[in-house]
């Protein structure tokens, strides 16, 4: 085949090109077939996390189905969740197991354990994998970690903490617990105040109502 002379003059300037710049490009390609390759490694890597992370907690979720009468094995349901923290902490399955551990420390009386496991939420909370399922989370981790400072006899920290957060959707049990903070505190006045506000904030609880008849007794 008959080459002209402009089609010489191009291919001299491709092999001049590639002598000087052949080497930069199959580099190039090396990093970006590597990259590709990583970014896949990355994600598979994440979703196998995702995967053990999901699978221990689902062993959660098992162990707090029991029938009636039959007793939820804490201990397990707190290993699971330290072994969760452990290897996916980055995972909102972490923080979900959290909750579920403190609720057993709580049934053990071990209010000290539950407390550091309720703070490890909100200090570990990015708002991230699931939305406005972890700000519903972070919002009860407050709110236990509330009830968790009263009932280990810390009242003005409560308050303070339940004074710091905004409850959005959980006004009425963040007002319920002010008011429990308030009658800690001696101050029936501004206790009744709130339960009064949690009613109208929607809580139809039967304990709320007794609290509200408690102070109207001790009132009269």
């Amino acid at each position: 085949m008959a080459i002209n002379a402009a089609e010489e003059e191009t291919l001299e300037s491709l092999k001049k090109w590639w002598e000087e710049n052949g080497k930069q490009l199959i580099a190039m390609v090396v990093v970006v077939a590597l990259g590709f390759g990583g970014f896949n490694f990355w994600e598979s890597q994440q979703l196998a996390t995702q995967g053990a992370a999901s699978d221990l907690y689902e062993e959660i979720l098992e162990l707090t189905l029991v029938e009636p009468g039959e007793q939820v094995d804490g201990a397990a349901i707190i290993r699971l969740s330290d072994q969760l923290r452990a290897d996916f902490a980055a995972t909102s399955y972490a923080s979900f197991g959290a909750l579920f551990a403190a609720q057993q420390h709580v049934a053990a009386n071990d209010l000290a354990a539950a407390e550091t496991a309720l703070q490890w939420i909100i200090d570990n909370y990015d708002g991230g994998l699931f939305g406005e399922t972890d700000e519903g989370l972070l919002l009860t981790a407050n709110l236990r970690l509330g009830r968790v400072m009263l009932a280990r006899g810390d009242a003005e920290r409560a308050l303070a903490l339940v004074n710091s957060v905004d409850p959005k959707t959980f006004e009425a049990g963040y007002t319920e617990l002010r008011g429990d903070v308030y009658l800690a505190l001696g101050r029936s006045a501004d206790a009744r105040d709130a339960y009064l506000a949690a009613q109208e904030a929607g809580s139809q609880s039967e304990a709320l109502r007794m609290k509200l008849d408690n102070l109207a007794r001790t009132d009269s």
